[in-house]
């Protein structure tokens, strides 16, 4: 018996642990739900502690060194104390809020390129913890996303690019916040070099962080200008929210950040948008998968 007990100390017979998730798909604000199944091996094994976590991968920057690393943001603990024993099979549900500025990852069928988040298992044993695997989790972005994404293709930006960056901005709820990185409209580039997108999301709505990186001239040099959109969950009207997104730009880029100005009336119910305002929303994230579109409900 005492060999035994040395053996599972050691990790010898270890008990298997498996997660299933009730659906790889999620929202920021929504749920992650599934079950961990533990399987005892060929003797009895005591855990401290069994506990699921979100986890984002993150790109840190210090001086002029970069680096990603793993950032847990989200969790919950199935399980606490106890033993599995020899051939033992036990299934634990759980399920857990997903923070409401959690990254989205994928829009429709395409996976947005450069971001990742994953759940993952972790088994904390006498003597040392098994971080498990990171299975992948997709989050989709909820509706007034999707509308200021398809404003923002109406407009004539296009995908550049996306990252996680550890740190915070005012009304941060995470270490980390997501940018969405855009190439401007050709009337735009003698004006502003790319458009950096953050979603502040809550419960209300969000704020939609711009900063305007401005082209430099003969006398001057160029600069980040940042400023910020209000949306309620509600603003879902396409042309309204193009309005308001394209009045803000042109006046962060012609002079300074702050408050966005309201969207301009016009007769019509909508903003002027550019030609091929239909394209697909999947040809502006850039993603890999079959070609989709996504819905909008419209105001």
């Amino acid at each position: 018996m005492a060999f035994k007990k040395l053996m599972a100390r050691l990790g010898a017979g270890n008990a298997q642990v498996e997660t299933v998730l009730v659906s790889p798909d999620t929202t920021p604000g929504g749920t992650v739900a599934g079950t961990v199944t533990v399987t005892g091996g060929s003797v009895a094994q005591q855990f401290d502690r069994i506990r699921v976590e979100l986890v984002a991968t993150v790109e840190v920057e210090s001086g002029d060194a970069s680096w990603r690393e793993d950032v847990t943001f989200g969790a919950a603990v199935v399980a606490e104390g106890s033993t599995i024993e020899a051939g033992e099979q036990r299934s634990i549900p759980f399920g857990f809020d997903v923070p409401w500025q959690c990254p989205f990852t994928t829009v429709g069928q395409w996976h947005l390129r450069g971001m990742r988040v994953g759940l993952r298992t972790r088994v904390d044993i006498p003597g040392g913890v098994d971080p498990g695997d990171l299975d992948a989790v997709h989050v989709r972005p909820l509706p007034v996303q999707v509308a200021v994404l398809e404003a923002l293709e109406r407009l004539g930006f296009s995908f550049r690019g996306a990252d996680v960056e550890k740190g915070r901005l005012r009304g941060s709820e995470l270490p980390f916040y997501q940018e969405v990185e855009f190439w401007p409209p050709r009337e735009l580039r003698g004006r502003i070099n790319e458009l950096e997108v953050t979603f502040l999301t809550d419960r209300q709505g969000a704020d939609v962080v711009l900063e305007v990186d401005r082209r430099g001239g003969l006398l001057s040099e160029g600069r980040d200008v940042a400023g910020r959109l209000r949306l309620s969950h509600d603003d879902t009207d396409v042309a309204a929210v193009a309005a308001g997104l394209d009045a803000a730009v042109r006046q962060w880029g012609a002079r300074g950040g702050g408050r966005a100005p309201p969207p301009p009336p016009r007769p019509g119910g909508g903003p002027r948008v550019r030609s091929g305002a239909d394209r697909r929303l999947a040809a502006l994230v850039g993603g890999t998968g079959p070609a989709c579109r996504v819905p909008v409900r419209r105001a």
